[in-house]
């Protein structure tokens, strides 16, 4: 081989090389997913580590073909709205909004880039779709929506007795305004009544379960942001007062509810990575209709049974699919 042939060889080598350096970043990132929350809890992360497991199932793993951002909001819609015109300007192939405010800012800030909303109890009521067919807009997603009726079935069986059914809730928040309407026809209809403590803010949740001291016999949660971000301040006043804690939120109840019929939010996760995934691969979130999770899981903790003065029945124990004893 002449010299100046060895040169060029030499030179088509390091230009091969320098070929694959440049496109492996591009090979790392060739499909985009941004990811937001409105706030950090249980519940939430949850739903979000779900639809990262599921991508990876489906062929798009963070660090390797799919390149992944996440940010929550922190319990702010300010927040909420920069992070939806950040990640709109980032341009992303496909956006994932945990909880209904998040979800809401994303939707006024695109109508082009796909919108997956996850953890959102009333997504017509919110105003993300028009309703639970396919919208043939750029959102679709799964919801959290829960059957009332099972819910207060479960407030029964927790406390036989109950006549009068708090709720500490967000007015702000559109999916527990929704439940705070429907709840209180449903409880009317048992010759139940709903009274209602509003916590705008999560530093309010405790004030907002004290007010209900003395004025209701148990107190339900539903999914609603705020108060399970900060649900520690709820529990101290069931305990204290001796007051029986019901959600809807099965993780609450590993943090002192005594009992959630509720979605495993992990599994709402994985269920909502499967519609990310169909949208990565070609499908339009306009084609693919709103849905919600059929799988509700019982879970019951016996400690805070006991601190929040409730016998339960060996029936609604064993019946469960977890119990927390401590």
């Amino acid at each position: 081989m002449s010299y100046n042939n060895k040169l060029t060889l030499r030179a088509m080598v390091a230009a091969l090389s320098l070929a694959a350096v440049c496109a492996a970043p591009a090979m790392a990132a060739d499909k985009s997913v941004a990811v937001t929350a409105i706030v950090e809890h249980p519940a939430l992360d949850a739903v979000r580590d779900g639809v990262k497991d599921e991508l990876k199932e489906e062929g798009f793993e963070a660090g390797k073909n799919l390149k992944w951002e996440y940010q929550s909001a922190q319990g702010n819609t300010g927040t909420a709205a920069q992070i939806a015109r950040k990640f709109v300007g980032d341009k992303p192939d496909v956006i994932v909004a945990i909880a209904t405010p998040s979800a809401q800012a994303l939707v006024a800030a695109t109508k082009s880039i796909p919108v997956v909303y996850s953890g959102v109890t009333d997504p017509v009521a919110a105003q993300l779709v028009k309703d639970w067919k396919a919208s043939g807009t750029n959102v679709t997603g799964v919801s959290d929506l829960l059957e009332l009726d099972k819910q207060i079935d479960l407030i029964k069986r927790v406390v036989p007795n109950a006549k009068r059914v708090g709720m500490v809730y967000n007015p702000g928040e559109a999916n527990s305004a929704v439940v705070v309407k429907a709840l209180k026809e449903l409880l009317a209809k048992s010759n139940m009544t709903l009274v209602e403590a509003a916590a705008p803010r999560s530093v309010d949740v405790g004030s907002a379960a004290k007010s209900l001291i003395g004025k209701v016999d148990v107190i339900y949660t539903n999914t609603d942001n705020n108060v399970v971000s900060a649900y520690e301040a709820l529990v101290k006043v069931g305990n204290d007062a001796k007051i029986p804690l019901v959600a809807s939120d099965t993780d609450s109840v590993k943090r002192g509810a005594i009992a959630a019929l509720g979605v495993n939010y992990y599994d709402l996760g994985r269920q909502t990575g499967k519609v990310v995934g169909r949208i990565l691969k070609g499908e339009k979130p306009g084609d693919i209709a709103s849905a919600t999770s059929s799988k509700l899981e019982l879970f019951v903790n016996t400690a805070a049974a006991q601190k929040q003065g409730v016998t339960l029945s060996p029936e609604l124990v064993n019946s469960a699919k977890t119990v927390i004893k401590q």
